[in-house]
């Protein structure tokens, strides 16, 4: 796997990175290929699910490798759904009795960059339990998840977000890139076929917030399920709620001191997006430039952009696939 770190692998690391790349190299070759929305490399189907070959190295690093531990916190998403704005939230109530909203991290790195994702980063996550902050991040499907996240007894955060805003974001993220790229960007109306049919990054996007869905319904001590647009509406409650979650409640003293509050100011997508180093700075991971993760944050933006009969069929789609359990988006 692709590494995003100065340190060299000794000799045994290498032999052992050498074998499980041979091995990734014959399982490929068997799954079924999907358009990845005008990249070259093609998407591919693993276990019912669909990933670019970078990121599903990683999940099979991580499924072979990684060792959760009690204390560790997974958030999970699919992709914009508002993986960043629960890294900024989350990272900032975990560490608030180390940094306040003047000295945080938050205010001089991007909140990938403070809170890794497992596809790329588990091998150096353990720096960061050192240091007293077990967060980690994934887009991985429940069913894809390392054994010793399932059966540690680790917390996990799930956030989701309605399908029409989140395939709207996912488009114009993936667009701008090729612009930045001087590649040819991707049609609307075919990302919109191919969001629909389930070929995406992580997709089909249905089946991912189910599975968590599930999931939390049968372990709600260990599972947090979120909605972006609950917690837009009332983000102070719902960071109350996170860090009783993740057992760091908020002290009488914090709250009357106005600590949640800070939290989310410091956290909000007007003060994140004006930062320098998310306005101008370029994320260590593929050269991404941070504003690419800062467009709006609104919620029901994709009005301008998907036609009425498109938001119909994405909303026939979600009744269909929620049908039964319970969940509505």
């Amino acid at each position: 796997m692709e590494s995003f770190f100065d340190s060299q692998p000794n000799s045994t690391e290498k032999e052992n990175g050498d074998l499980f790349s041979k091995s990734f190299q014959d399982i490929i070759l068997t799954l079924p290929k999907g358009n990845s929305w005008g990249f070259p490399d093609h998407l591919l189907q693993y276990h019912g699910f669909w990933h670019s070959s970078v990121f599903l190295q990683g999940i099979l690093s991580a499924q072979q490798q990684f060792q959760a531990q009690p204390a560790d916190i997974i958030l999970c998403s699919a992709p914009k759904t508002g993986t960043t704005w629960l890294k900024s939230l989350t990272y900032a109530t975990i560490t608030r009795t180390s940094y306040d909203d003047s000295t945080s991290p938050l205010l001089s790195k991007m909140p990938h960059d403070v809170v890794p994702f497992m596809e790329l980063d588990h091998a150096h996550f353990s720096t960061h339990r050192h240091l007293g902050i077990p967060v980690l991040a994934t887009h991985m499907p429940y069913s894809a998840l390392p054994k010793s996240v399932t059966d540690s007894g680790c917390k996990i955060v799930y956030i989701c977000r309605d399908p029409k805003d989140s395939f709207v974001s996912l488009y114009l993220f993936v667009s701008k890139y090729q612009k930045s790229e001087n590649m040819q960007t991707f049609n609307l109306d075919e990302a919109f076929e191919q969001f629909c049919q389930g070929v995406c990054w992580y997709g089909p996007y249905w089946d991912h917030v189910l599975e968590f869905w599930t999931a939390s319904l049968e372990h709600p001590d260990k599972i947090l399920f979120l909605k972006y647009e609950e917690m837009s509406d009332d983000t102070i409650l719902y960071v109350q709620r996170l860090a009783e979650f993740i057992g760091c409640p908020f002290s009488s003293e914090e709250q009357e001191k106005g600590v949640p509050e800070k939290i989310v100011r410091m956290c909000s997508f007007e003060n994140l997006s004006s930062l320098e180093v998310n306005k101008n700075g370029k994320h260590r991971v593929g050269g991404m430039e941070n504003a690419n993760y800062f467009r709006k944050g609104k919620v029901g933006d994709w009005e301008n952009w998907l036609t009425p009969e498109m938001a119909a069929r994405l909303d026939q789609i979600t009744m269909q696939k929620l049908s039964g359990s319970g969940l509505t988006l």
